[in-house]
Order: structure tokens, then C-alpha cells, then sequence
């Protein structure tokens, strides 16, 4: 995936970790083909990272899940960390979290299990230097787009030498905690549950299962009663609430598949998504409606703040 070359720039991965790839803001327009979007699940700690680095918000950076992690300098490089606490160490001493940060040639990177939030994102300035596929770097395994970070590879990056300091204001800084509320915009096929499925829906705590994944999360507890007509396979949007027939809600995510007949109660407000992004297994869900017009005038004032990168 990352080419290595006798002058080496950028970060050595020494242990991949669980899980770990390059994303930037996804790939848009492919889905006709059958492709993913991918981009970060995270999109808030993203561009965040980007942010503190005064890169631009589609920069790519490693998405790394649940930790245990490492990488080696081959040049001198700034680096952003945010996302899930991992207890960064820079040689041993601990650096924090939701900042930048110098990393001179030669030193080690070291990333322990997440203490908090599953997903962290390493930025570095100038991006991450790979190669774009369909006009991303996003990987989507599942497409045979990149593949995960393995020990061993090279992530190309520039050398920078110059830097500021800098952090996320704590006021911005999100929580992840153990119970977490998602907003809901519901959708045309919504009027085909019954009044008393929605009920179940709107008052049910649910805890994410360990099955879920970049695909989908997918969710355990009182059952929806899925309206019983079958559904034309459509187009899924980012962040749908699909009821299969065993009345389990599943929010489809970033690396899920294009099409779909399952009936859909609506879409997960996107602003409220880096919260799903975080949960580990065992997280408990609930929802609660949004108008469109809310939803959408909050994601507007994200896009904007970020975009002013």
C-alpha cells in the first residue's frame, strides 16, 4: 500500500494496531458503481486534527481503532492526535490528547488502548501522502479500495521543521460517554411503521453489539414490528435506520453497502454521527426526532467551521 524508498519521510508503522487506515473526506459519486464513500466515522475528530494542524478538512489522516499502536519518525514531522484517549507517549512521555505536537527523527510514537471513545485520528502536517483512487484515499476494505495499515509500511509525509502549540478549546471537547441520545430525520417509509412501533422505537434503550462495525451498527433490544410489504431496493443514505425482519435497528455507516430494501425509519442527524463513531460495544442508544430544518442549519455551522481551515 505505502511504497518505501532508501530516503525515507514520514511515519514507519512499528505495530498497526487493531485496526488502522488512511481516510480523508470519503469518495463521493461512485455509489452507481456499487462503491462505498468510506471517510473518517469520526468526521468531527478529523477535521479537527486537520484543524490544529492548519491543513485543510480533506486532508487525509490514520484512523486508528481501539489503539495499541506505534510509529517510528524517519524525518522530523508535526503531528496532531484526537479522538479516543490513547495515553499517547512521544519516548515515554506522555503528550496528551486533542493537540499537535513535534516529533523529531528517530523518535517513537506509542499508542496504548483506548480509555475512552474506540476511534483516534493521527494528522500530520501537509497530510498524509498516498496515492488517490477515484478522487479519494479513502480505504474501504470491503471495495478492495487501499487496505489496512500493516507493521512495516511506510506513510509518506513532507518534513516540517516549524510549529505553534496548539489544542482544541476544552469547551469543544466531546465526552464520549456511556449513554448517548441520536437525533432522528425521518424518512418518507417512516408512515408505514404503526403508531406503536414508533413508540417502541422513540422510548427503547438500545446497547450496540459487538458486531457492528464501519459498515453499520447495529443495535439490541425490544423489537420494532417491521412493516410487512417489501420494499424496492433503493439507494442508502449515510447514517439510515434500517428495521430488518427481526425488528433490530441497525444505522448504516460509512462503509456500508450502496443499496438496500429493508425499511427505513429515517437517518441519524449527521452532526450526531462522530457519537456512533465513538461507542464502543455495550454503549447504550436512544433516539429522539429532529426537524430537517434543524438538522440541516446545524450541519451547515459544521461545514463552515471547518471549511474556514
Amino acid at each position: 500500500m505505502f511504497e518505501d524508498t532508501s530516503e525515507a519521510q514520514g511515519l514507519r508503522v512499528i505495530r498497526a494496531g487493531v485496526h488502522s487506515t488512511i481516510q480523508d473526506l470519503g469518495r463521493y459519486g461512485y455509489a452507481g458503481h456499487g462503491l462505498s464513500q468510506g471517510g473518517p466515522m469520526d468526521l468531527q475528530a478529523h477535521c479537527w486534527v486537520n484543524r490544529l494542524l492548519n491543513n485543510i478538512a480533506s486532508d487525509a489522516t490514520i484512523e486508528i481503532t481501539v489503539g495499541m499502536a506505534s510509529f517510528r519518525a524517519e524525518c522530523d514531522l508535526v503531528l496532531a492526535l484526537g479522538g479516543a484517549d490513547l495515553q499517547a507517549e512521544l519516548d515515554s512521555e506522555l503528550i496528551g490528547n486533542w493537540r499537535s505536537f513535534v516529533i523529531k527523527r528517530g523518535q517513537t510514537l506509542k499508542l496504548q488502548p483506548a480509555r475512552k471513545g474506540l476511534r483516534a485520528y493521527l494528522g500530520i502536517k501537509g497530510g498524509v501522502q498516498t496515492e488517490s483512487m477515484m478522487g479519494s484515499c479513502s480505504t474501504v476494505v470491503r471495495n478492495g479500495l487501499g487496505s489496512a495499515i500493516v507493521d512495516g509500511d511506510l506513510l509518506s509525509a513532507a518534513s516540517h521543521h516549524a510549529h505553534i502549540d496548539a489544542h482544541v478549546p476544552p469547551r469543544y471537547l466531546p465526552s464520549y460517554p456511556e449513554t448517548i441520545t441520536l437525533r432522528v430525520i425521518e424518512s418518507y417509509q417512516a408512515r408505514n411503521f404503526s403508531p406503536q412501533a414508533l413508540k417502541v422505537f422513540y422510548q427503547s434503550e438500545y446497547e450496540l453489539s459487538a458486531d457492528s462495525n464501519r459498515m453499520g451498527a447495529r443495535l439490541e433490544g425490544e423489537s420494532i414490528d417491521s412493516p410487512n410489504e417489501g420494499i424496492i431496493s433503493e439507494g442508502i443514505a449515510l447514517g439510515s435506520i434500517q428495521v430488518p425482519s427481526d425488528g433490530q435497528p441497525i444505522v448504516l455507516l460509512n462503509d456500508r453497502q450502496t443499496l438496500g430494501g429493508y425499511p427505513k425509519l429515517g437517518v441519524v442527524a449527521r452532526v450526531d454521527l462522530p457519537q456512533l463513531g465513538q461507542a464502543r460495544p455495550g454503549t447504550k442508544v436512544r433516539f429522539s426526532p429532529i426537524a430537517l430544518s434543524q438538522a440541516r442549519r446545524e450541519w451547515c455551522q459544521f461545514c463552515d467551521y471547518f471549511s474556514g481551515v
